[in-house]
């Protein structure tokens, strides 16, 4: 008896992500999951030069202010609950310095550009639909930072809204990086705050949209453009709250973990897998704790695991692990 539904997936017949890849995350916090053991595995990644950005017009003004290399002056941030912040950024890079703030955000929007210009993959998780209105400037914002609600109206973007705000942020990207692939997914992280009607609303939406630019008969990108499921594989594979963490809202390592192995089947290369087998080993090497630190036996675990080390380095000399 079958007592799960599959989503049915099959490996990514070319540009597989493999350890000469260069990739790039933005979006929600599930980008985090992902980037984590992309990190783990010691591929060469970066996630979320601005913090998590949980809806899609927060994730294309960064990638257009990336793009256009945008600088960042005092107009651009403001002071409340005794720290500086930008409305465009996540609170992680928020600072009690003005000019510690200005320059993070000078110096992230540098580190995205580069990305974006050698990124062999790039990788964009949309979150929600909701996104919340600054009144003053009539400005969408990426993060309110704690700011009273009346300052903002909240609002639901349509699926066209959607559609063009990643039109535009593919036009971005593909105006500096013409070979890049990207692949989107959407977060299977519930935004329950919103309402369960409204999560529900704002999920489709966003899947609605990605699908329908993926389906655009006349992109030229049309080859260079995927979906993973996601969301789909924790909904209609996964289906039990056991698989979420205690606030019932966030998949739980179990459920990342399941997600990350489906994702690698698809997306990752069969070179790289046995490449991170060596770094795994590695790793948990690193984090072995001796009965007898000085004992002969661990002195000789230690010189294998300095030779499988050097060994990696230098066969790839951009993975490097501390002792």
């Amino acid at each position: 008896m079958n007592l799960q539904t599959k989503i049915p997936l099959k490996p990514q017949p070319s540009n597989q992500i493999d350890y000469d890849a260069k990739v790039l995350l933005l979006g929600s916090c599930f980008v985090e999951n992902i980037g984590q053991k992309l990190d783990y595995f010691k591929f060469r990644s970066v996630q979320n030069p601005f913090g998590i950005l949980f809806h899609p017009l927060a994730i294309e003004n960064l990638i257009s202010n990336a793009v256009t290399r945008k600088v960042y002056k005092e107009d651009d941030v403001f002071f409340h609950n005794e720290q500086w912040h930008s409305f465009e950024a996540h609170s992680i890079l928020s600072s009690v310095s003005k000019e510690a703030l200005l320059s993070k955000l000078n110096e992230q929007i540098e580190i995205t550009h580069e990305q974006i210009v050698k990124a062999s993959h790039i990788i964009i998780t949309l979150g929600t639909a909701w996104v919340y209105r600054d009144i003053e400037s009539n400005t969408v914002v990426a993060n309110c930072h704690k700011i009273p609600q009346k300052k903002f109206l909240k609002e639901l973007l349509s699926v066209t809204d959607i559609l063009k705000s990643l039109q535009v942020s593919l036009l971005q990207i593909k105006s500096v990086n013409q070979s890049a692939d990207i692949i989107f997914t959407v977060s299977p992280i519930r935004h329950l705050k919103d309402g369960f009607i409204e999560n529900t609303q704002s999920k489709a939406h966003l899947i609605t949209a990605i699908h329908a630019l993926l389906n655009e008969k006349a992109s030229p990108n049309k080859g260079q453009l995927y979906y993973f499921p996601s969301y789909e594989i924790m909904m209609d594979e996964l289906r039990d709250y056991r698989f979420y963490a205690d606030d019932m809202i966030h998949p739980n390592q179990t459920a990342i973990h399941y997600i990350w192995n489906a994702f690698k089947r698809v997306w990752v290369s069969d070179d790289a897998l046995k490449t991170m087998d060596e770094v795994d080993a590695i790793q948990r090497g690193l984090q072995h704790k001796p009965f007898n630190s000085n004992s002969e036996a661990h002195q000789l675990f230690l010189k294998k695991l300095s030779e499988k080390k050097v060994k990696l380095e230098t066969s790839f000399p951009h993975i490097s692990f501390k002792f």
